[in-house]
């Protein structure tokens, strides 16, 4: 199946994969948010481009946008709208809402568990039924999607009904070792982006200014400034509430889906990872987005991805990886045509670094215990990285790390002669 809206979806996917390093799956995710209009976090350590990489998808759907950094000493007007002054001294209470939360489409709480429980009671009916609580007037709120990122996950109990409205829970790290110089490249490319941003703000500011100086007592009407260059948008709000709302109808879940679905959410919660009967129902919506964004009407095992990301604490990632990932190699080993497109460029990059570590290892001389270390480090990285990817060349890389591990452990690393070199892909 193909439909209008997949190669808007593509384009999105596209623009932010080329601005942020291997960050792939969490803009994955954020499209499959959007299009079943859930919500998602994003934590992770400070400086993993958390907020940059929500502010940079939000820039790309033609939408009201609201962004907020929470502390405990946020107020509830400073998200939903101060008070109407005047209606409130003749007894009625209202919050004036315009250009506030309740009336944006896709929002963004940086440091989101951080607010305090007035704030934190708003957002619990405003996420799960799309109202809002405006005095005596419940008002039903145009949100498709709220993004939040933290740098931890909560702990209290009082945060638990907040952190539940979240169905996606995703963590965000640095980047591993073998991304360092790619790493270098785009960060500079992002720098010099803000930098010229920066300036053409600065300069507008400037203009705004020589032209109010310019017109101050001649009575002539000061001119609005011109709008600065942005980026182009690829999706509309109308896109994603029609997808919304019409998901379910367009993608099926074939009967084998289903039953694989039963046994790991059973298997799940044998595991001690708590997967409540809402989230289980609302989870089937994710799987259908991700099959409306490959152009698929029908959902498959691969799908079944986006339950590595309902963990409710960190350490019960890698419980999830453990149980879910086996199901999803097992499909796409027999079903090799339905894996998700690599790019040549991400294996030729893969292979590039190998070949850097490779070099390290053979070009003679003792390496410390700390470079070792490194390099094997590195290694196991890179290995993860193909066997990741999948194919004949990932494949084959895989075997070359594992001789190069063999060697090291075995003590005679490299022999006379050396380890041979890695293998372009063919």
């Amino acid at each position: 199946m193909s439909h209008p809206l997949k190669p808007r979806f593509d384009a999105v996917r596209r623009e932010l994969e080329q601005k942020f390093l291997a960050k792939e799956e969490i803009i994955r995710l954020m499209v499959v948010a959007a299009i079943a209009g859930e919500h998602m976090v994003l934590i992770g350590p400070p400086g993993t481009a958390k907020s940059a990489v929500i502010r940079s998808f939000a820039k790309l759907i033609d939408a009201k946008y609201f962004e907020y950094l929470l502390t405990r000493f946020s107020e509830p007007n400073e998200l939903f709208g101060p008070v109407d002054i005047q209606g409130f001294r003749q007894g009625t209470y209202r919050r004036v809402t315009t250009g506030m939360l309740p009336e944006a489409e896709i929002v963004f709480l940086d440091e989101a568990f951080k607010a305090n429980s007035a704030i934190l009671n708003s957002l619990l009916t405003l996420l799960n039924e799309r109202r809002f609580n405006n005095g005596s007037t419940v008002v039903r709120v145009p949100l498709i999607s709220l993004f939040a990122a933290s740098n931890e996950v909560p702990s209290s109990d009082n945060l638990d009904a907040i952190f539940d409205r979240f169905l996606l829970r995703v963590h965000s790290d640095n980047l591993d070792s073998y991304h360092f110089h790619e790493l270098m490249t785009k960060g500079l490319a992002l720098e010099r982006a803000s930098s010229r941003d920066e300036l053409a703000e600065a300069s507008a500011a400037r203009l705004a200014q020589q032209q109010l100086h310019q017109l101050a007592g001649t009575g002539v009407a000061v001119p609005p400034p011109l709008p600065l260059a942005s980026t182009k948008t690829l999706l509309s709000a109308a896109d994603l509430h029609t997808c919304r709302r019409s998901l379910l109808d367009k993608v099926e879940f074939p009967e084998e889906f289903l039953a694989t679905y039963k046994g790991l959410c059973f298997q799940l919660r044998g595991e001690g990872i708590s997967l409540s009967d809402r989230r289980v129902v609302r989870l089937l919506k994710m799987f259908a987005a991700s099959a409306f964004l490959d152009g698929r009407t029908r959902t498959h095992e691969g799908d079944l991805f986006i339950l590595r990301h309902t963990w409710n604490n960190l350490d019960q990632r890698e419980i999830l990886d453990d149980v879910v990932e086996p199901v999803i190699a097992q499909y796409y080993a027999e079903h090799p045509d339905d894996r998700p497109m690599v790019a040549t460029a991400d294996i030729d990059r893969l292979v590039s670094e190998l070949n850097l570590v490779n070099k390290t290892l053979t070009q003679g001389g003792e390496l410390s215990d700390i470079q070792l270390f490194t390099q094997l480090r590195n290694l196991n990285d890179l290995r993860a990285a193909f066997a990741a990817t999948g194919g004949d060349t990932a494949q084959r890389m895989v075997k070359q790390i594992d001789t190069l591990l063999e060697q090291i452990f075995e003590g005679n690393r490299f022999g006379q002669e050396g380890v041979s070199g890695i293998p372009a892909p063919r």
